[in-house]
């Protein structure tokens, strides 16, 4: 085989590798995940539900011990439009749930989550619940994390951001929800210190 057949034979395989390597091969980049102080982060598995609905498997793992919860959400719908309150029909709400899983060992998230929703005491010892319902409202899909915290909109962005509504009358608190399902991570962030001993209170019942 002379050396100009070689050259040439290289050179089209050099091109078929290339070829290959073109259209649909492209893998997506992805944004890290940034840390924030009003935020305690956890993994997400996406797993199967009901029609309808959207499930995954949140973990956290802190010194050795891993807590575990199953995340579910119902359909969101817009609210039939007001023209006395044009902002709230530019959202939907839904309904979830929070259930919890065999195994799950709480105590470093619970810690972690009363550093970070400012609850002023540990959650009293209370009696599991098979699930932890929720109404929310979805503030924005599409969403990038800003560094220091919060979101900004980005047309590529995998983070949708929530506000979940736990509790009843007087009783009732908020934290946001924010899941990026691509990234496989999810975060419980503060909306008010004075709802942290209520949201803490009331995700003890399911961690």
């Amino acid at each position: 085989m002379s050396r100009r057949t070689v050259i040439v034979a290289s050179l089209v395989l050099l091109f078929l590798l290339g070829g290959c390597k073109g259209k649909g091969s492209a893998a997506e980049i992805l944004d890290p995940y940034i840390p924030d102080e009003a935020s305690v982060p956890f993994d997400l598995e996406p797993i199967t539900g009901s029609v309808g609905q959207q499930c995954w498997l949140a973990t956290y793992t802190a010194d050795g011990k891993t807590a575990k919860f199953r995340i579910e959400l119902g359909p969101a719908e817009a609210l039939a439009a007001d023209p006395n309150n044009k902002a709230a029909s530019e959202f939907k709400f839904g309904k979830g749930r929070l259930v919890p899983q065999p195994g799950s060992e709480p105590a470093a998230l619970l810690a972690a989550l009363q550093k970070t929703l400012e609850a002023k005491a540990p959650p009293k010892p209370v009696k599991h619940k098979s699930a932890l319902p929720f109404e929310y409202v979805n503030l924005g899909a599409h969403l990038a994390q800003l560094p220091g915290g919060g979101f900004g909109e980005k047309s590529n962005g995998h983070w949708t951001a929530m506000k979940l509504f736990l509790g009843k009358g007087e009783q009732e608190s908020e934290v946001f929800l924010n899941l990026n399902p691509k990234l496989r991570k999810g975060q419980f962030s503060i909306k008010d210190p004075e709802y942290g001993d209520l949201v803490l209170a009331e995700l003890a019942k399911v961690l």
